[in-house]
């Protein structure tokens, strides 16, 4: 679809006409800054952004600049000076919330009109993405949590994915027997990862519905449900489930630990799926996903909804049509394809309608895996990670504060204290990001 036809008939010609006067007037380049990306990654973006973008629109020049991990604190430097990019690219819902109170950000709600983004994205982003009551922001992929496994490690011992908290810890048990890691993981290169397994247990165990409620300040964080979720990620921990190097490994080296059948298990996010041609094949090894199995009495798998990244425009931007336009390709149908035949679990658009979406990946799962997740989505069956509505303290103690826990230097109790503190005092200051209805 040609991006630069924003409405049909005459109207879009009269949106089209504005919109590149607007350009040519304000000048032609669109500047956004990225965060890492190895030279392939990098040409990935170049072929499935940048060159079909720009062909497609003659009038713009969209031009990309990486910044690495940098990249937040250039951000934040560059618009309290206004000298930032027109996109302005951040790490997720969180970091959106304090930009737009401070005025740095360009409400976006006549682009939801102009490019039908309504119709054509699952309105719980648009909900996410809204500060005070306007659009600040669009996610560029949303995420969940589940269970890796070696399906082929599975087949050899006679066991089978799990699908109870029960059936998690025998199987761990199991593992632990046979000397196999039950959970590969590690935070040598990622010390946020600490908070994937809290997402997971506090959703798995405590329940989405409660953490709903802790969001919205209804129930507290000292609750009982999330005592017992913390408790239960803490034994896990004490029982060896993470292996005896986690604070020494990468998740790269830990999920190659599972394609080796080192590891049995990886409780993780599905951008890992960009890693499983690169370590199961080699193995002669298969991988295997499924969601994370809940505690009783909370129904089935609960997928964790998780933004890893947020697109806005800076309302300092001179060429803000532009930078909408670039948005709006993004989002397209043939961006999503390009992206995540490409680049599988880093460019999941929350497209509303995959059907006309052609991915060649040669992972099937991850295509299974997908619709599974958007139709959980769809139909409100989803849970929250930390890391997208939490606000920024409240998240950063939570990743250090667990590994108080982890090495008995906190307990449960006094960690969840301090949280708890930690989120009300942030709650008063306005700093939750917006928490769609359930």
């Amino acid at each position: 679809m040609n991006r630069r036809t924003f409405i049909a008939g005459s109207l879009g010609l009269l949106a089209s006409t504005a919109l590149v006067g607007h350009a040519l007037a304000a000048g032609k380049t669109i500047t956004w800054w990225y965060e890492s990306a190895d030279p392939k990654q990098q040409g990935y973006i170049k072929s499935g952004i940048i060159e079909p973008f720009n062909a497609a629109n003659p009038d713009f020049n969209l031009t990309i600049d990486y910044r690495g991990t940098e990249l937040d604190k250039q951000m934040r430097v560059a618009l309290l000076s206004g000298n930032g990019p027109d996109i302005v690219y951040t790490a997720g819902p969180t970091y959106v919330a304090p930009m737009a109170r401070a005025g740095q950000l360009l409400a976006l709600d006549d682009y939801v009109t102009r490019f039908g983004w309504t119709d054509r994205i699952l309105p719980v982003f648009l909900e996410m993405g809204k500060y005070d009551g306007k659009l600040y922001a669009l996610p560029k992929t949303y995420e969940t949590l589940g269970l890796f496994y070696n399906k082929t490690l599975f087949e050899k011992h006679g066991w089978k994915a799990p699908t109870t908290i029960a059936e998690v810890e025998a199987l761990a048990d199991a593992m632990l027997a046979e000397k196999i890691i039950p959970f590969a993981s590690g935070n040598a290169n990622w010390r946020p990862a600490n908070e994937h397994y809290v997402t997971i247990v506090l959703n798995a165990i405590a329940g989405p519905e409660n953490v709903y409620k802790a969001l919205k300040g209804e129930l507290p964080w000292t609750a009982e449900p999330f005592v017992k979720a913390i408790d239960t990620l803490n034994k896990w921990w004490q029982k060896g489930y993470f292996g005896p190097n986690y604070f020494s490994l990468s998740d790269e080296q830990a999920f190659a630990q599972m394609a080796t059948g080192q590891a049995g298990m990886m409780p993780t996010g599905t951008w890992q799926f960009q890693r499983v041609n690169t370590y199961f094949p080699p193995n002669n090894a298969e991988a295997g996903f499924v969601g994370f199995p809940s505690a009783e009495g909370i129904g089935g798998p609960v997928y964790p909804l998780g933004v890893g990244s947020t697109f806005s425009i800076a309302a300092t931007s001179k060429n803000a049509d532009g930078a909408a336009a670039a948005i709006d390709y993004i989002f397209s149908d043939k961006a999503y394809g390009s992206m995540n035949s490409a680049w599988p679990g880093e460019w999941n658009t929350p497209l509303s309608d995959l059907s006309k979406v052609t991915v060649d990946n040669g992972l099937p799962l991850y295509g299974e895996t997908m619709k599974t997740l958007a139709d959980a989505v769809g139909d409100n069956q989803y849970g929250y990670t930390s890391w997208t509505f939490l606000p920024p303290a409240t998240d950063s103690y939570l990743v250090s504060g667990i590994e108080e826990v982890w090495l008995g230097r906190s307990t449960t109790a006094q960690f969840l204290e301090q949280l708890n503190a930690t989120f009300l005092q942030e709650k008063a200051d306005g700093k939750v990001p917006a928490i769609p209805a359930r």
